[in-house]
């Protein structure tokens, strides 16, 4: 299951070359994590308060094409390996720049995330509601 979260590019994110700024990438991805994890039957509020919590500790971007203001966006996120403490996540930016217009791939994250204690921030493993959720998005 590739889970699909649509962005609007705000005006507020558009730098001096007309193109998103490269930070607001990871906010996004930020925001299409936490929804993902909602829809894979495993809420954030519901993990914190089992005192799990996730961190990113990698983060890669490859750019292939520039999201401009008013661009419709969709950010594609997929789980590819669930380990004992950590997820690896491909997230990739979809744009178009009218309705009319295909979609074309702009620009690829990967992410990978370990689980901690939410209080020490010690590892600790993946919660088997979240791994099992994010097996059966991989189908």
């Amino acid at each position: 299951m590739s889970f699909a979260f649509p962005v609007v590019p705000r005006y507020a994110e558009i730098d001096q070359q007309g193109v998103v700024f490269f930070g607001h990438y990871l906010t996004w991805c930020d925001e299409a994590m936490t929804a993902f994890q909602s829809a894979v039957g495993y809420p954030y509020p519901d993990m914190i308060a089992d005192g799990v919590d996730i961190q990113v500790v990698h983060a890669s971007l490859d750019y292939r094409a520039s999201v401009q203001w008013g661009d419709l966006v969709e950010l594609g996120v997929e789980n590819e390996k669930v380990g004992t403490t950590s997820l690896s996540t491909r997230v990739t930016v979809r744009r178009r720049p009218s309705a009319g217009e295909e979609w074309e791939d702009a620009v690829t994250v990967q992410l990978v995330h370990v689980c901690v204690d939410s209080t020490s921030f010690t590892k600790v493993p993946v919660p088997a509601r979240l791994s099992e959720g994010l097996a059966a998005s991989r189908g």
